[in-house]
């Protein structure tokens, strides 16, 4: 399979790269607390729909889709600790919390297309 091609993947990593760009710029304390729970599980989206990609069987693939929706959602959560805590300005705040919400119906797309029985790896990468 070529992650290039899994649109999903790809947006879960702009949301990791975005999440990093801002962070960096916050000062020790910050980053050392709400910036490392907000890296970790923005990056965890798109590693673990990348493992779940390379398993074998639709039912690992499913569960690594999971893991994955369960990694947006503690994302979304320090998204909003930072933003009330004004360390991501509206704008950012905003943005981020869209992206998830079109990453969050997406996967859950893939989730279903996973469960269904004509699955096949041409058809639910897109």
């Amino acid at each position: 399979m070529n992650l290039a091609n899994f649109e999903i993947y790809q947006l879960a990593v702009e949301v990791g790269e975005d999440v990093y760009s801002i962070i960096s710029k916050w000062q020790y304390f910050e980053k050392d607390t709400v910036g490392k729970q907000l890296v970790r599980s923005s990056d965890s989206i798109a590693a673990n729909l990348s493992e779940g990609a390379g398993r074998y069987h639709f039912k690992d693939r499913r569960n690594f889709g999971y893991y994955a929706r369960g990694s947006l959602f503690e994302t979304k959560t320090w998204i909003t600790k930072a933003h009330s805590r004004y360390l991501i300005d509206d704008k950012s705040y905003l943005e981020l919390i869209n992206k998830l919400e079109t990453l969050g119906v997406k996967l859950n797309n893939y989730i279903k297309a996973l469960n269904t029985k004509s699955a096949s790896p041409t058809n639910i990468h897109k």
